[in-house]
Formats: structure tokens, sequence, C-alpha cells
């Protein structure tokens, strides 16, 4: 099992340098201009933030692999940081359904099954496309062509076949165009349920560039049809869009 160093997760690659992170265990001078607050703690978070988001790109592309067990100093040394925001990140992913921790052994990551899947892309329809369909009769043309540059990145992400890129880009297109509805809570959990569906079933194939060009092909699709306020072909391609999610 993966526990014992760089070369046992050889697709996770540095994101803060090599070796480990000075500044977890000492306190810098705040500058005079800055607000008195401790600058560990900035950082802290701040790195704790950085391995959070390298952890979930590796979840989505498949370099976190389910079932297998993670140790957090061994993730640590592999990301160039200590162990303690490794912890913190897999506690937020436990949170999230990711991992499961297991006491003096690491983290397992979470295996799922099609049916899980199935099960997100259900609630996630169920949520999503209410609303999308509310939103296509009243919201303007002119917000909907302010969303233009969030399905440009999804498909800028797919033709680069950059699957981690393309879950962030994914995830910010539907989540302007929920924003639309004026519901934090809403866009919070469906983000939640978005997030969830992205992390790829044991032994599943790398998910194909052309998989990825085409499901951002519907995003710009989308968004003609909303223009156009096209209401029978927005309910079309909505519907279509989660049947095949």
């Amino acid at each position: 099992m993966p526990q014992s160093g760089p070369e046992a997760q050889p697709g996770l690659s540095p994101i803060l340098g090599t070796g480990r992170d000075p500044e977890e265990d000492r306190v810098y001078e705040a500058a005079p201009a800055l607000p008195a607050v401790p600058a560990q703690k900035v950082l802290r978070h701040s790195v704790r933030g950085q391995v959070l988001r390298a952890l979930r790109a590796a979840l989505v592309d498949g370099e976190l692999v389910p079932g297998e067990i993670y140790s957090g100093p061994a993730l640590g040394e592999r990301f160039g940081v200590s162990a303690t925001p490794v912890r913190e990140a897999m506690q937020q992913l436990a949170l999230e359904g990711a991992v499961e921790c297991l006491p003096n052994r690491g983290f397992r990551v979470v295996a799922r099954t099609s049916r899980t899947l199935a099960e997100l892309a259900e609630v996630r329809a169920l949520i999503e496309v209410p609303v999308m369909l509310r939103l296509a009769r009243s919201v303007p043309a002119a917000a909907w062509e302010a969303l233009r540059p969030a399905a440009l990145a999804t498909a800028e992400a797919a033709a680069a076949g950059d699957v981690p890129a393309y879950g962030e880009a994914d995830r910010a297109f539907h989540r302007a165009v929920l924003s639309l509805a004026d519901n934090g809570q809403l866009v919070q959990i469906a983000e939640e349920l978005h997030r969830r569906a992205q992390w790829p079933l044991p032994g599943a194939p790398r998910v194909r560039r052309a998989d990825l060009v085409a499901d951002a092909a519907e995003h710009s699709a989308l968004l003609e049809a909303l223009i156009a306020r096209d209401l029978p072909v927005v309910e079309s391609l909505v519907r279509e869009h989660f049947a095949g999610a």
C-alpha cells in the first residue's frame, strides 16, 4: 500500500518546493502595514488550502487510488510540506466523503460504485434541472452572455485533456449558472454533489479527451439556447446533460 514516501505515489507532484515547509515551525514578524495577525496562522491556512486543492485534483485524476491507504507523512514528503497540513486537508476530504480516517494508519480513499454515481446524477438533476428551467424563463440574455468565459474555460481544459482542470472549470460553469438564482444554499449543496460526482470509480480508465470535449460543447450549446430563450432546446439540453453525467 502506498505509504512509504515519494516513490510510492509517482503521480503526485510537489506543490511547494522540496523538503518540509519551514514556515510550519516558526513565526515571522508581520509587516508594519498589515493587521496584527500571527504570520504562522496565515501561512498554515495557505499551505492547507494548496494541499487540499492538490489532493482534490489527484482524486479527480485518479492519482489517489480508491481503496488504497495513504499516510500523512508520506504525502507531506511528496508535496514538500509537513504532515500537519496534509492531515488537515485529509480531514476535510473525510467530511466530504472522499476518504476515511484509519487511526494510526492514515487515510483510505473511498471506493464507490456505479450505483453511487447514478444516485448522485439523479439528485443533481432533481436540484439543478428545475432551477435552470426557471432561470431560462426569467434571466435576460445579457446575463447569459456574461457566462461565455466560463463556458470557454471548460472547452479549453477539455481540448487540453486536463481532467482536474476540466473538473474545476465544469463546477465553475454550473456554479455561475446556479448563482443567478440568488440562493447561496442551493449553490453550496449543488457544488458538493458535483464534486462528489467527479471522483472516478475503482479501476476506471482515465477520462478520454473526446468525452471532455463533448461535455464542454453542451455548455456552449446551452448558453446559445438560453440567450435565444429557446425553452424547448434548453430543456432538452439540460436533461440530456444530466442523463449523461
